[in-house]
């Protein structure tokens, strides 16, 4: 695959015919480091708290911090899902009363706003913009082809800062399909609409909606005594594949135009943070084997799939193998049928209810299966004990919320939202708090420095953090 070393004029079909060899050969290899195969960073055991100062993602008592993001579409019956009353004297309302347990373990948070969703001159598209917004907190470029543009998300903020004390920097998950290009939403692109985690303002960080290949990435492949070698195994190849790529593109550097040269420089320094994360799972020991069998694949009923993923989630974080994540349920404006809980329509269609009292029952039907998967969820946090004798719940920050807050009328607006966990005691959960018109993203802001991250003065279209959560 090397180049030629007869030299050949400028121009010729021959360098012309090579050029463009070269650029398919880095394509395709660039295709086979999106793989799962590459992504495999296999996590280790739950290391001990040191007594040491505490690091980065790292609580008060030396216990890992957690931060995810959970995404739910269409936005909520607003009558239903709204609490009554302020601070802890407050009474759920029905969407909320799964949660009623764990009453304690969570905050609602109203009055938080993502502008930048809104139409402006862009028109239609509510739908991709609400999720390309969510985590960034930057309007998304009105386009369905390549030129997309939106903004670095939350996660991926908090996980170039703080990503290396864990195997997996960040872990993304779907129960939705995986879409990285194509028309979606009135002119968007499906990979607004499909993805919450944005790596660069161009490049979206693909979910898995695969408990299977989820489970791999994070525990290995195989009979429970042959992961560990094949997660060596995996490794090995992953870097000798990693050697003849950067080989092969030093070779090809002094043939390229500067142009062409800055585009390979950006490609390789992609390979070398892959490069890094591989020799820096080295250091994190043997595999661990959780009390949990290898999913078989994407169960056919989807409350089966989003219990999958949760209980994912919950392990990546209880076995330490990642402290950021986020799990997408739906993309907004799916129009997924509910037959689990007798409701054929579409949840798109339900949501534009224009006052229809039976749709807004429906609306309100699916808002309260959605968080009964969710409270499912944070008791599985809150029975698992940390370093520090707590919960990894109380250890955590999971943010639980939609881009759309009525789905009826395409609102940005006071967003549905749920803070769960107490962020190793820096938060205050058991109660209801409303703010006064605020950017969402300030909740990140202050989220993001409590996981370490230092030198970000903004997130999206933060105006500095918020206060009294």
């Amino acid at each position: 695959m090397n180049a030629p070393s007869t030299p050949h004029a400028p121009g010729t079909a021959r360098e012309s015919r090579l050029m463009v060899d070269r650029r398919l050969f880095l394509k395709g290899v660039g295709v086979c480091l999106g793989l799962p195969v590459l992504d495999s960073i296999i996590p280790a055991p739950l290391r001990a708290a040191t007594a040491a100062a505490p690091g980065p993602a790292t609580t008060a008592t030396g216990a890992p911090l957690r931060m995810a993001f959970v995404y739910f579409p269409n936005g909520a019956n607003q009558g239903n899902w709204w609490p009554s009353g302020l601070g802890s004297d407050y009474t759920l309302g029905r969407t909320m009363q799964p949660l009623a347990a764990l009453k304690d373990k969570f905050q609602v948070v109203g009055g938080l706003d993502l502008h930048e969703a809104d139409p402006g001159n862009d028109g239609g598209g509510d739908h991709a913009r609400a999720n390309a917004t969510f985590l960034t907190g930057t309007r998304a470029r009105k386009t369905d082809g390549s030129d997309i543009h939106v903004g670095v998300s939350v996660d991926q903020v908090a996980a170039k800062h703080v990503g290396h004390v864990t195997r997996f920097p960040s872990l993304e998950l779907s129960c939705d399909s995986v879409h990285k290009a194509g028309h979606c939403d009135t002119g968007y692109s499906c990979a607004y609409q499909y993805n919450i985690s944005w790596q660069s303002p161009t490049t979206p960080m693909t979910p898995e909606p695969n408990p299977r290949l989820v489970f791999e990435r994070l525990f290995g492949s195989g009979p429970p005594e042959e992961r560990q070698r094949n997660y060596e195994a995996r490794l090995r190849t992953q870097k000798s594949l990693l050697d003849f790529v950067l080989d092969d593109a030093h070779s090809l550097q002094g043939r390229l135009g500067r142009r062409d040269q800055d585009k390979l420089d950006e490609y390789l320094t992609s390979v070398r943070e892959i490069e890094t994360r591989l020799q820096q799972s080295a250091s994190f020991g043997p595999l661990p084997r959780p009390d949990m069998a290898s999913p078989t694949g994407i169960p056919p009923a989807y409350d089966q799939h989003m219990d999958l993923m949760y209980d994912l989630l919950a392990l990546s974080f209880q076995t330490d193998s990642t402290r950021i994540a986020t799990l997408l349920l739906a993309g907004d404006g799916t129009n997924r049928a509910f037959p689990e809980i007798g409701i054929p329509e579409g949840h798109h269609y339900c949501s534009h209810h224009r006052g229809n009292a039976d749709l807004m029952e429906k609306v309100a039907r699916i808002d309260q299966f959605y968080m009964q998967h969710f409270s499912r969820f944070l008791a599985k946090l809150d029975a698992m004990k940390d370093t520090d004798g707590k919960s990894v719940l109380h250890n955590s920050m999971i943010v639980y919320g939609c881009g759309n807050s009525d789905g009826n009328r395409h609102t940005h607006t006071n967003l549905p939202v749920v803070l769960a966990g107490a962020g190793g005691g820096t938060l205050t959960p058991g109660r209801s708090v409303r703010y006064d018109s605020t950017p969402m993203t300030n909740l990140y802001l202050g989220m993001a420095g409590r996981m370490g991250v230092t030198g970000v003065p903004r997130i999206g279209d933060s105006t500095g953090v918020l206060a009294g959560v």
